[in-house]
């Protein structure tokens, strides 16, 4: 397979998982039955969930430089801030082109090399990574009964037991094969693997690595936040347990990274997820494309905003 179909591939796929997405949740909900739900929806507790986003972006923004230091690199604040905002904006467009237009302006504005620039946010990720786990656990924990309750519906628990055991064998002769084999691909996978090690582990070899720990939790906890205050916005989905919350919100979280920042599978994965705890269809899609709609037009603005400004306030300095 060539390099520009690859290409081509990457940018069409989720462009037309999108469309696909976006046709099959309007031809399934009529539209006029989601609308009121705008018209009545508390916008105070919107304005905070937006709020939470900001500061979970600003705090991003500066959690960067921490990792930039080791490398002798001292970044301005607002570069920083507005590279991430035009990371968010440029990933609706095209999925992970934001990363390489946030290394970019470091190279271009504040002179660190794309690939060191580009290995930090590679690590940043990781690290955002393990975060998501953590509270992936911790709902499997809040909700283990509930969850293999639905996992027993689902399949036969001898059967989970022989997948699970398959899966440990297969990792096991992966792992084997990686260690003995020369091929290009095999290297390939080691080397990447080896990368994702110590973009893990240069986190601990920071000066300040604990100020980027306590960062990274601050950015989590504020998306959860954001989440659950939007919740509020919509009066029939007060009072969900936080369980649904967290379900929901690890739904929302894969379809951003999966597609163009989540847009018409947001919503649909959202329902999904509540109608677990069989919470309507309605307000449960309603209040997905509420909250998607409320954070695309912040990063909407202030990464318009971000592009404008950058060559401006690069040219007064």
């Amino acid at each position: 397979m060539s390099i520009i179909t690859k290409k081509v591939l990457r940018i069409s796929i989720p462009l037309l998982l999108a469309l696909f997405f976006g046709w099959y949740t309007f031809s399934k909900l009529p539209i006029n039955e989601i609308l009121p739900y705008f018209k009545i929806a508390n916008y105070g507790w919107i304005g905070l969930g937006m709020l939470c986003g900001f500061l979970s972006h600003l705090s991003r923004a500066y959690r960067w430089k921490y990792q930039l230091e080791p490398m002798n690199y001292t970044v301005k604040l607002p570069n920083s801030i507005m590279a991430v905002f035009i990371t968010y904006l440029a990933n609706y467009g095209i999925p992970r082109s934001g990363e390489v237009l946030r290394a970019a302006v470091l190279t271009n504005y504040e002179g660190v090399p794309f690939e060191k620039a580009f290995g930090t946010i590679v690590a940043e990720r990781v690290a955002d990574f393990i975060l998501l786990l953590l509270i992936v656990a911790i709902t499997l924990v809040l909700q283990f009964d509930f969850i293999y309750s639905i996992l027993e519906a689902s399949f036969q628990p001898k059967k989970l037991i022989i997948l699970g055991l398959l899966a440990i064998l297969m990792l096991g002769l992966l792992i084997f094969y990686l260690k003995k084999s020369q091929s290009k691909i095999a290297i390939k996978v080691k080397v990447f693997f080896k990368g994702l090690l110590e973009g893990i582990l240069s986190i601990f070899k920071m000066k300040h690595k604990w100020a980027y720990i306590l960062h990274t939790l601050f950015i989590w906890t504020m998306y959860v936040l954001m989440f659950y205050v939007t919740t509020l916005a919509v009066d029939e989905l007060r009072g969900i347990s936080i369980g649904a919350i967290l379900i929901a919100f690890i739904a929302g979280s894969f379809t951003i990274a999966a597609t163009n920042g989540g847009i018409f599978v947001y919503p649909l994965a959202i329902a999904a997820a509540f109608s677990l705890f069989e919470i309507p269809e309605n307000p449960s899609v309603a209040f997905g494309w509420i909250m998607w709609s409320s954070q695309t037009l912040m990063i909407i603005i202030l990464g318009s905003l971000s592009f404008l400004l950058l060559p401006i306030y690069n040219r007064i300095k």
